[in-house]
């Protein structure tokens, strides 16, 4: 082979080769169409769907995340410093952010509700936390752990006989004396072990073993409850508003006790306690849009979200097969179909950015996103 050619050989395949490197280090097609649909200019993640185009922090929230599993610490950035001013009075420091924001009655665009929502305060914080160690930024690290402190004064109380628990906002969740209204879907257990060691000296250790309880004590039968109820010298007790239903918040409960890490202490017996509705799944072909959580009785096939949501769930309790099928599920239903359901494309980034291997989360909590690796140092921040 003559030397022109061969250097033309070797050019294109340095081509392919670095082609291939920068779109496994940055490039993931599902976060830009979130990004497309979702994602204002200036950082705001626009529910559609509702008819105030209410921004939560709950949005805000998944928004961080989705950006630095991605590697776009432009966006990153950008739904940060929106969060900030909008949610937080210019201070997320000084105050936890209001849980949603959007169109008045009367027209003005502002804070709807300011009560705070844990959850988001949680991947907001848990964000920032790996943000600053991932893109070695001393600012989101130091953010992130005030919020983490600032929720544990104002967001999280000591049941008797539970311990100090998470509450699922700063106010509202205790309608009586002896009586708390909680949420399982609020503690993602990879979450909380990975607050517990960038705060080591603090009660987020407690959270811990408080989340795991109640993510299991709410399951009778092995089923999680949108929200549940705890009575002091009853333990968990059906919540009276939501009637014991597990359904559009209950779905992430899988989605987290999927991704876990093997090495999670606690992560075989979670799996083993929910496994009845991953055997319902791969009996049933689909998800249900509800589950009656005491009695068991389950309601007609679930959106496509809640089968993109459950591959987690299912790949880590070994249901390949049922997997599988809601992967073919999504083929056929595709979510470009509903460009307005901000809620369900949030389940797909979650389900199918763990799938793909996009990301995945360790021993000690940390998230470990695929570019971590993939890319060459000199890239690893610069999206």
């Amino acid at each position: 082979m003559h030397k022109p050619i061969k250097s033309w050989l070797a050019a294109v395949l340095l081509c392919l080769v670095g082609s291939a490197q920068a779109a496994s280090c940055g490039d993931w097609p599902d976060w830009t169409v979130f990004k497309q649909r979702f994602l204002s200019d200036g950082g705001r993640v626009i529910d559609r769907s509702m008819a105030n185009m209410q921004t939560t922090s709950e949005g805000q929230s998944y928004a961080l995340f989705f950006a630095l599993v991605a590697n776009d610490r432009a966006a990153f950035d950008k739904v940060l410093a929106w969060t900030r001013d909008n949610l937080a009075a210019g201070d997320l420091t000084a105050r936890l952010p209001a849980w949603q924001w959007g169109k008045r009655d009367d027209g003005s665009w502002d804070v709807i509700d300011a009560n705070s929502a844990s959850d988001a305060d949680l991947w907001i914080a848990y964000s920032l936390i790996e943000a600053g160690r991932l893109w070695q930024e001393p600012r989101y690290t130091a953010m992130g752990k005030l919020i983490g402190q600032r929720m544990l004064r104002e967001e999280a109380a000591d049941l008797p006989g539970l311990g100090l628990t998470l509450l699922p906002g700063a106010k509202g969740f205790q309608p009586e004396p002896t009586l708390w209204r909680l949420n399982p879907s609020y503690v993602p257990l990879q979450l909380v072990e990975r607050m517990a060691r960038a705060l080591p000296d603090s009660g987020w250790r407690k959270l811990l073993a408080s989340s795991e309880q109640l993510i299991l004590k709410s399951a009778p039968k092995g089923y999680a409850p949108d929200w549940v109820g705890y009575r002091v010298g009853k333990g968990f007790v059906p919540d009276t508003k939501t009637k014991a239903v597990g359904s559009f918040d209950a779905i992430r409960v899988y989605t987290w006790a999927g991704m876990l890490s093997p090495e999670l202490p606690g992560r075989k017996r979670l799996l083993n306690w929910l496994s009845p509705m991953g055997t319902l799944v791969a009996k049933r072909g689909t998800p249900p849009t509800e589950v009656d959580t005491v009695s068991g009785r389950v309601g007609e096939a679930g959106p496509v979200g809640f089968s993109v949501a459950m591959l987690p769930f299912l790949i880590a309790s070994g249901q390949k097969n049922a997997a599988d099928e809601q992967l073919t599920r999504l083929a056929a239903k595709p979510l470009a179909e509903r460009p307005q359901n901000y809620y369900e494309h949030v389940l797909s980034l979650f389900g199918l950015g763990w799938q793909q291997q996009r990301y995945a989360f360790n021993r000690y909590g940390e998230v470990r996103p695929h570019w971590e690796t993939a890319c060459p140092a000199s890239s690893r921040s610069s999206s």
